[in-house]
C-alpha cells in the first residue's frame, strides 16, 4: 500500500535538519576543516573564483538530500506503523547506525581520511536523522 505523504511534515523536517546542520558546522567548522587538512584561508582561496551558484550548490544539494531522507523516513515509520517523537527519533538513530555511520566510515577509511572527520560528519548525520525522525514521528500522531 502506498502511504500518503505529508508534504508539510517532510518540508518542516528537512528545514529543521538543514538548520541543525548549519548550526552544527558553524560550531565545528574549524575542526572539520582541520580534519580535512584545510584551513579557512585555503578554503577561501579555493572558493574565490567560483560563481555564486557554485558556492550555493552544496547547500541546495544538502536540503534536497534532507527532503529525500524525510520522505524515506516517513515511509519507514508509516510501514512500521510507528508514530511519536520517541519512535521517530529512535528510528532515525537506527537508520544512521546501520546505514549512514557505516557508509561514512568505509568511505573515509579507504582514502585514509582522519578519524576526526568521520566523527564530525557522522555526528552531523546522526543529528539530522534524529531531528527528521522526531518531527516526522510527532507529525504522524
Amino acid at each position: 500500500m502506498m502511504q500518503p505523504t505529508n508534504l508539510m511534515a517532510v518540508i518542516v523536517a528537512a528545514a529543521a535538519a538543514w538548520i541543525f546542520g548549519a548550526i552544527y558546522y558553524r560550531l565545528l567548522g574549524k575542526a572539520w576543516l582541520a580534519a580535512q587538512g584545510e584551513t579557512p584561508e585555503t578554503m577561501r582561496a579555493r572558493n574565490a573564483g567560483k560563481a555564486g551558484v557554485a558556492k550555493a550548490a552544496p547547500f541546495v544539494i544538502s536540503f534536497i538530500a534532507e527532503l529525500v531522507m524525510a520522505t524515506a523516513l516517513q515511509g519507514i515509520l508509516f510501514h512500521s506503523a510507528m508514530s511519536g517523537v520517541r519512535q521517530g527519533a529512535i528510528s532515525g538513530a537506527l537508520i544512521w547506525l546501520g546505514f549512514v555511520l557505516t557508509t561514512i566510515a568505509v568511505n573515509n577509511a579507504y582514502p585514509g581520511r582522519r578519524f576526526l572527520l568521520t566523527v564530525i560528519d557522522a555526528g552531523h548525520w546522526l543529528g539530522v536523522l534524529v531531528v527528521i525522525g522526531a518531527i516526522i514521528g510527532w507529525w504522524g500522531r
